[in-house]
């Protein structure tokens, strides 16, 4: 069955159903990003050719997402939710079966790409679905059911990844998405509405170029800095991103349904959301980056150990969950967002302070502190942001706020990368060691630390009929 979009939102008692069906089609694709990286060594081996060369197994997946989330909402709004998020998983999986065939580097670079295709159309439009099926009381719960994937994938990919290298062939790494990708696909065909929403306009192809290029060079631009050597490449890239970055915007200024939608930034609870959710997650892109190596170079851990100190974190995410509504019920998101802010900052500043003679218990406890904390940092960003977004615009809003949140968790691991190597620059090291990495966290999360000024900046009745918070409040002039 094909529907518009309706007006009001009706509670069906099935949005667990449908929040853990986009969940699960979202933590394949975020665990087959992070456990890759663990199996290129290998993979170089066996197609004959330098490490360094396989980093364009990453680097094409990034250039397909780059140019497809843009286009995302707009493709749900003319072809429904249902059609294009089950198409997103068929291409997904079939792009992991053609990588798990590639006989060398050049054919699982052409994969890639359309495996990324398919990760594209995935998370917005699985965050498009979940707005249009799930009704607002129930958006809290359904929304950290689905972020759990988002925080819990890079966490598991690296102690996963090495599990398969170790003890697999390297194509497992792609053929464990067809079990999960063929499910989701039924499940969806199954549970979830092709909805359709009103096309605004004709379908802008030179904005979909133009940031393209932008978005893809900016990607790849933050993804080179983190690499020695790579600097010059990197400031190249960077340069040409913002110089079509500029295009796009002039250009936008005179399509009537620009590709991304910079219009909905005067919309203040979903600009605040996607300022200060941008400024907290350069920590969280920059964790998974940071603590795997702090763990192995800096303590001599083993990868397995690492990764089963890490998974902490990925349990915190899923005990957060169950509290997250209560919380935004009883205290609201502003000042849910500016408390529960500081504390997960801090939380992560503390691995500066992580050494080799603590109790391994503790910093187990304190990386679940922090999964937890973060967790419900994001669930309240990512449900606040909708709370002023007519349904007319929910397509153009989930497309706007995933191209940035993508374009942030790369700059967090650039911002983490260059912390980490100008630590080691100054302090003279060839590698870097315990005091370098400290350095690093307490970069990025000064960096976080700084979303506190936007938090404040929100209403205090912001996401009320959302939360349901209403205690105390009184609305100040002009609100």
């Amino acid at each position: 069955m094909t529907t518009q979009a309706p007006e009001n939102q009706t509670a069906g008692p099935n949005f667990r159903t449908i929040a853990l069906i986009i969940a699960s089609a979202m933590f394949m694709e975020q665990l087959d990003a992070t456990v890759l990286a663990t199996a290129l060594p290998t993979m170089a081996r066996d197609f004959d050719v330098n490490p360094p060369a396989m980093s364009l197994a990453l680097t094409s997946y990034l250039l397909s997402l780059a140019i497809f989330i843009p286009a995302s909402g707009k493709i749900a709004d003319r072809f429904g939710s249902r059609t294009v998020f089950s198409a997103a998983i068929a291409v997904f999986v079939f792009g992991s079966i053609l990588c798990a065939q590639a006989p060398d580097l050049r054919f699982l670079v052409l994969a890639r790409i359309i495996q990324g295709l398919g990760g594209a159309m995935m998370m917005p439009v699985g965050r498009l679905v979940l707005m249009r099926s799930v009704a607002r009381k129930d958006l809290v719960s359904a929304m950290s059911w689905l972020l759990v994937p988002a925080l819990v994938g890079p966490i598991l990919g690296p102690p996963v990844g090495g599990l398969i290298v170790t003890y697999f062939d390297w194509r497992w790494i792609f053929y464990i998405n067809v079990p999960i990708g063929c499910l989701g696909f039924i499940l969806v065909t199954r549970f979830i509405e092709n909805v359709k929403g009103e096309p605004d306009g004709p379908f802008d192809f030179v904005g979909l170029v133009l940031s393209g290029i932008s978005l893809g060079s900016l990607l790849f631009g933050f993804e080179m800095a983190s690499r020695p050597g790579e600097g010059q490449l990197a400031a190249i890239l960077v340069v040409v991103g913002v110089i079509f970055g500029i295009g796009y915007l002039a250009h936008a200024k005179r399509h009537p349904s620009p590709i991304l939608d910079f219009s909905l930034m005067r919309v203040s609870s979903f600009s605040t959301s996607v300022i200060a959710g941008s400024l907290t997650r350069i920590t969280q892109g920059a964790q998974p980056f940071l603590l795997p190596l702090m763990l192995q170079l800096g303590f001599g851990l083993s990868a397995a150990r690492a990764g089963g100190i890490i998974v902490a974190t990925a349990l915190g995410s899923m005990v957060m969950k169950a509290v997250a509504p209560k919380i935004l019920r009883n205290f609201g998101f502003r000042t849910s967002l500016i408390v529960n802010g500081l504390i997960a900052t801090f939380g992560y500043t503390l691995c500066a302070a992580f050494r080799p003679d603590w109790p391994l218990p503790l910093i187990f406890g304190i990386l679940l502190c922090c999964g937890f904390f973060m967790s419900f940092q994001f669930t309240a960003y990512n449900t606040v942001a909708y709370d002023e977004i007519g349904r007319e615009r929910m397509s153009s809003a989930t497309s706007f706020y995933t191209t940035f949140q993508q374009l942030m968790l790369s700059l967090g691991i650039c911002v983490g990368a260059l912390a980490l190597s100008g630590s080691m620059l100054v302090r003279s090291h060839a590698s870097p060691e315990l005091d370098d990495f400290s350095a690093a966290f307490l970069v990025v999360t000064a960096i976080s630390l700084t979303a506190t000024i936007w938090n404040l900046r929100f209403s205090r009745s912001a996401g009320s009929d959302i939360s349901g918070h209403t205690k105390g409040l009184v609305k100040a002039p002009g609100e």
